[in-house]
């Protein structure tokens, strides 16, 4: 299988296979983000392998902030600056961020991280509904920007094979916390379907955003008929143009900025420019209104930067460096191999090229992120919930860089291990699972071995 890759103004044809030993050659035993090493297929993904070697949900416990009753909304009272803390520069390591950054970039990149380990307050704008107080909760392992095993719920409705995310009823999201008792969430007795989802681990993300959606595209039609993926065409409300989705369980976001002003409202409920308005209590308006105490939206933008809260967060995650790849080995390098071999590269597509950019960090850089960022039909695996454009079972390819730190996998961290994901793999994931369980003992730990260093 080919790819036309169009990278500057010279087009270069790579097999996913290549792509694999492209990442070996570049972010292992280099370390660099240039351009990628083009070489010939070594094992096609319908080789043999005989020579490769060397949903119910229990909400119980909702957590509730009791402020009591109030008589009229107030401006938020968000936090405020005080002195800049100095530029972040380092190694590279989990948190860090990307090498080749401006000395303003890395500051923008310092005043984002103070914004996304801000906790926030009922007088800035919590709630009144909220999953937690702070992007640092549910994105701060093994460092901030990364994943945890926290969860957010979601239900609905499927009547006859169509699903109604009952969004009258506070659907298909739901809040487990509340700034006052009267605003708490509850799941309807009518819900047939519930979800469980973790976190995500945000590194390398402002890369990711830099990909053109004309590669995407082109990257989707490469693929086998049998495990092609269907590319997430959504409204991205920064620019109300229509992009090609790729953050989100669904790929329901296009930007970094969308991706950040709808966690802020979804799950802080922080209102901005772009999700000017509250959740509602179950759709319930009266009981909203009885706890709002803050003027919408919350979060304003700075006169004198031109900037709001969500800006900042978004700056931090486009400018947070890549996980940091470990050295290589010969298990290492030879569950590159395995790798291609199952057919986990048709749709963990190992790298794909950023087009032009302003920021030269993020211009023209080989993006080592095995995911093809298209939806693919999970079958029994996916989660029940239909995000438009994704139907119930279709999920986005998980990108897989630095998946070593963000135990448990899958999106309801049913997996404890990385061999137990695999394993759950259905639908179109179904054949290379197949190939995988056909391996033995030493191939199965070539590969893990081979995704534990990526």
């Amino acid at each position: 299988m080919k790819l036309s890759k169009q990278c500057g103004s010279s087009v270069r044809v790579v097999s996913r296979a290549a792509r694999v030993g492209a990442w070996l050659g570049v972010a292992l035993l280099s370390g660099c983000e240039g351009s990628s090493v083009v070489g010939p297929s070594t094992i096609s993904s319908d080789a043999g392998l005989a020579d490769v070697s060397v949903a119910d949900v229990s909400v119980a416990d909702v957590r509730v902030v009791d402020v009591g009753p109030s008589a009229m909304q107030a401006p938020a009272n968000r936090p405020q600056p005080g002195m800049r803390p100095p530029p972040i520069a380092g190694p590279a390591a989990f948190g860090s961020p990307l090498t080749g950054l401006t000395p303003a970039q890395i500051q923008a990149f310092t005043d984002g991280l103070e914004e996304f380990q801000n906790q926030e307050t009922v007088e800035g704008g919590l709630g009144p509904l909220f999953n937690n107080t702070g992007c640092f909760v549910c994105h701060g392992v093994p460092a901030t920007g990364g994943s945890t095993n926290l969860h957010v719920t979601r239900f609905g409705r499927l009547t006859a094979g169509v699903f109604d995310p009952m969004e009258n009823e506070g659907g298909s999201l739901m809040q487990q916390s509340a700034i006052d008792r009267s605003a708490r969430e509850f799941i309807p007795s009518t819900a047939n379907v519930t979800a469980r989802r973790q976190s995500t681990a945000l590194f390398g993300l402002g890369l990711v955003e830099a990909i053109d959606d004309a590669t995407i595209i082109a990257n989707a039609l490469t693929e086998m008929p049998a495990v092609r993926g269907t590319v997430a065409m959504v409204m991205d409300v920064t620019t109300n143009t229509m992009r090609v989705g790729r953050f989100g369980w669904k790929a329901q976001q296009a930007t970094l900025l969308a991706f950040s002003g709808d966690a802020y409202v979804n799950e802080m409920g922080i209102t901005n420019r772009f999700y000017p308005t509250e959740n509602a209590p179950n759709g319930d308006l009266a009981r909203l209104a009885a706890s709002d105490t803050v003027a919408d939206p919350e979060d304003q933008v700075d006169p004198v930067t031109g900037m709001a809260d969500i800006d900042h967060a978004a700056d931090f995650m486009r400018y947070l460096a890549p996980p940091p790849p470990l050295p290589p080995s010969p298990s290492i390098m030879t569950g590159s191999m395995v790798f291609g071999a199952t057919g986990c590269a048709d749709c963990h597509t190992p790298s794909m090229t950023t087009g032009a950019s302003a920021v030269a960090a993020l211009d023209h850089q080989v993006v080592h992120l095995f995911s093809d960022l298209l939806l693919h039909d999970m079958g029994s695996l996916g989660d029940g919930i239909a995000q438009s454009p994704a139907t119930t079972t279709q999920m986005k390819t998980a990108v897989l860089w630095g998946i070593r730190a963000s135990a448990p996998y899958l999106h309801d961290g049913r997996a404890n291990t990385l061999d137990a994901a695999i394993l759950a793999h259905e639908g179109q994931g179904a054949p290379s699972r197949d190939r995988y369980r056909a391996l033995n003992a030493m191939q199965r730990q070539q590969l893990l071995d081979f995704l534990g260093a990526i």
